[in-house]
């Protein structure tokens, strides 16, 4: 099955994309950039960078840090960062289903008598 891969470019060396956006999501869901970049298979400074690279892009914070209790702290998705993440996710879902006719023309069978 055919599908898009969504990447937004803000500016020269400024963009958004499905590997930033799920590094959020798994921040949102792990509480640490550490857990998050185990969770995807990345290295804690790989997964830094990402997030330094989307401050810098967007100018503010996407995420926040947690002062922790005995676990120690954590991060959090600063509000701007889950809006990021929200409206990626809707810009994704508008082009599917705008591109779904055309995608479904071009995975269709090809006719060998044709």
């Amino acid at each position: 099955m055919a599908r898009l891969s969504i990447r937004i470019d803000l500016g020269p060396d400024r963009r958004i994309g499905p590997g930033k956006v799920q590094l959020l999501e798994a921040i949102a869901e792990h509480g640490s950039i550490s857990a998050a970049g185990r969770a995807l298979g990345m290295s804690y400074r790989r997964a830094w960078l990402l997030v330094e690279d989307m401050n810098k892009s967007f100018g503010r914070p996407v995420i926040e840090a947690q002062i922790g209790g005995k676990a120690g702290g954590g991060a959090r998705l600063s509000a701007f960062g889950a809006d990021v993440v929200a409206h990626y996710r809707a810009i994704e879902r508008a082009a599917e289903k705008a591109a779904a006719p055309f995608l479904a023309r071009l995975t269709q069978p090809v006719d060998p008598v044709a």
